[in-house]
């Protein structure tokens, strides 16, 4: 991985930016700076060898706002935590806090975890902020949520209870991660979170969130293993930090509780995955998203919007500048028939996108509107795949300036760089 961060980290670490004009307000709208730990402790905790639920839980219920839960080197494990407002959960490098493999553990009282059937939610995250203002998760440990090992009393796993959800039909019933509700001024920082048997990082109604040179990794083939999902939350900052998993590396969703907006995602690198992503529930609408230095090495995906009209809405204002893609089957894939079988009336919208220098190899560059009467609204910039790249379009209304391959309607790209001066003309 060290060769990587290397390969990445020289894009520019600018988070608090001037941008042009018209994306004044496609960012978080905070002032975000790299975050500072606690200057305190409330305690100091050492691996007991066996189950520290209580332990943990007890000290954290304890702990006073502005001060942490120190983790000492070594292996914890515990079942599901729950977070107070102010409280940091501070994992030194050398520890790791891996949950508990039980659904017993995590079940609501229904007795659906760990089972598949109709209805889904059917566990208590790993770790949960609730109502919550303040706190977070820092330090140079890990948090694995061991979705590869098998749950006490089976010899199924986690990922193979899910992947067999999908193939028999069915929900499976299986933890979240980190869940993220109706909180405010979160911040996750160098931490790592791993081996999740669902989201990694789930996120609900939240004002105020910071995830700073945080890593996130989970295999290719670990179904709904997403890694940081911000949804009906706004004034966002992902940066620096490196994320691969077996679902969207970042999914933004608006559903039926609120818009998203004024999200920051800066300087990051995806591994694997299904890519940058926004959808595919956007009722509420989506808008103003600044994504900026990001590679993409080898997600299916790259940058992509997903909706159709079971769950669509608007998606306005969505800037992505200085991104890098390679080995991804569809480099740009933007569809607002994502479920071309999906019935209803919440038409997806998806208009004021700005692709500017973007660069990427082969692949499938989609961008596919609803119909005549609901194009898509795109800008091209300075935006270059390899020869072999090929265009879907389809209702789509563009403007294009400095683009290969040819973009469909347009004989040849300019003669001249778009910051020399090039007019950009529309193309159908």
């Amino acid at each position: 991985m060290t060769n990587v961060f290397r390969y990445w980290i020289v894009l520019p670490m600018v988070v608090v930016m001037a941008l042009r004009a018209g994306e004044a307000y496609a960012r978080d709208r905070r002032t975000v700076a790299e975050p500072v730990a606690p200057g305190s402790v409330c305690a100091r905790l050492a691996p007991s060898r066996k189950d520290d639920t209580a332990r943990l839980q007890d000290a954290i219920a304890h702990c006073p706002a502005g001060a942490a839960v120190y983790l000492a080197g070594g292996a914890f494990l515990s079942g599901p935590l729950e977070m107070r407002s102010g409280v940091t959960l501070w994992i030194e490098r050398g520890a790791t806090l891996f949950a508990l493999a039980d659904p017993a553990a995590y079940d609501k009282g229904v007795g659906r975890c760990g089972r598949i059937d109709g209805k889904g939610d059917g566990c208590r995250p790993f770790i949960s902020f609730s109502k919550t203002r303040g706190g977070g998760i820092y330090g140079g440990g890990i948090i694995d949520g061991q979705g590869g090992t098998p749950m006490v009393g089976s010899v199924e796993t986690w990922w193979q209870l899910a992947r067999r959800a999908q193939t028999e039909g069915g929900n499976q019933n299986v933890p979240r991660l980190v869940q993220i509700d109706h909180a405010e001024d979160i911040t996750f920082h160098g931490i790592t979170l791993r081996n999740a048997p669902n989201f990694h990082v789930a996120m609900n109604r939240v004002e105020g969130a910071t995830f700073w040179a945080i890593t996130i990794d989970a295999p290719a083939d670990a179904r709904n293993t997403d890694g940081i999902d911000p949804g009906a939350s706004q004034d966002v900052t992902i940066t620096r930090s490196f994320i691969r998993t077996g679902d969207d590396n970042v999914a933004i969703k608006a559903g039926n509780n609120g818009p998203t907006r004024h999200i920051s995602i800066i300087d990051n690198y995806f591994g694997w995955g299904h890519g940058m992503s926004i959808g595919s529930e956007v009722n509420s609408g989506v808008s103003d998203i600044l994504v900026r230095g990001l590679t993409l090495d080898g997600t299916t995906s790259g940058l992509r919007i997903k909706s159709d009209v079971s769950r669509g809405g608007v998606v306005e204002r969505v800037t992505y500048e200085n991104v890098y893609l390679r080995g991804n089957r569809w480099p740009i894939n933007f569809d607002a028939r994502y479920d071309p079988h999906a019935h209803g009336s919440s038409i997806p919208v998806y208009r004021e996108i700005v692709l500017r220098h973007v660069r990427g190899g082969e692949g499938a560059l989609v961008m596919r509107g609803l119909d005549r009467d609901h194009v898509l609204g795109i800008t091209l910039d300075d935006v270059r795949f390899a020869d072999s790249a090929t265009w879907q379009v389809e209702n789509a209304d563009t403007t294009a300036s400095g683009v290969w391959p040819p973009f469909p309607g347009r004989a040849e790209v300019p003669a001249c760089r778009p910051w020399e001066g090039c007019a950009s003309s529309p193309s159908r």
